[in-house]
């Protein structure tokens, strides 16, 4: 029964985008894995290349703290922030009244609860703070794809094979599970693919964050 409670989540783009297949590329994700949510997807504004660093986090945050505030307006029962920088996220949880989940912070604690060795998949090379903060230890390596720089790079089809050495990397680290540290991995559907090619479980970040956003708009849980 409690796949038949249809619940609305409100996910907030932090890259903007004109194509409507791509600003519920997300969402569609969430909706095929958790036919219990709907999904209204928005962007941020005069964010052509999303957030790839401190100053275009910066200035991502009062916009995803507005376009949550739409989106609260919409009456969604939880809020997604699909970025693994988690961006606004704590900014919001200070003002709404319905759960905001991010997808590193989702992503990083749903790796914890499958191993303790873990390998982080990122743009930069440098893991978002706040999935670093909860792997701690656990965090035994990290890979980023050569030449890719923000999430637009990643859906170039001659990047997939920087990203699949970069995977191997992380295996040959002695990593047991892959966290990809970009909702861009979600958009182009690359974990089936890192999983076949390594053998080890993949946790996407979109995936995840819709698992706690199933999760917390059920009554009273489990």
């Amino acid at each position: 029964m409690v796949w038949l409670m249809v619940k609305t989540i409100g996910l907030i783009r932090v890259i903007t985008l004109k194509n409507r297949d791509l600003i519920e590329a997300h969402g569609k994700i969430i909706e095929k894995h958790f036919p219990g949510l709907r999904v209204i997807s928005k962007c941020i504004d005069d964010q052509p290349y999303g957030i790839y660093d401190d100053e275009s986090e910066r200035k991502a945050i009062p916009k995803i703290i507005e376009v949550g505030k739409e989106l609260i307006r919409m009456n969604v029962d939880a809020l997604i922030v699909s970025c693994a920088a988690d961006p606004g996220v704590r900014e919001l949880r200070e003002i709404v009244h319905v759960p905001v989940i991010g997808a590193g912070s989702a992503s990083a604690c749903l790796a914890l609860g499958i191993s303790n060795r873990i390998g982080v998949l990122t743009l930069t090379g440098e893991t978002p703070r706040v999935i670093r903060e909860i792997l701690g230890n656990n965090l035994v390596a990290e890979a980023s794809p050569q030449g890719v720089k923000t999430t637009l790079d990643l859906m170039r089809k001659e990047n997939e094979k920087y990203i699949f050495e970069a995977a191997i990397q992380l295996k040959r680290e002695k990593c047991n599970i892959v966290l990809l540290a970009c909702t861009g991995f979600s958009t182009i559907g690359i974990s089936s693919k890192i999983h076949k090619l390594t053998g080890i479980p993949v946790v996407d970040p979109v995936t995840a964050a819709g698992l706690f956003a199933w999760y917390s708009t059920l009554k009273g849980g489990f």
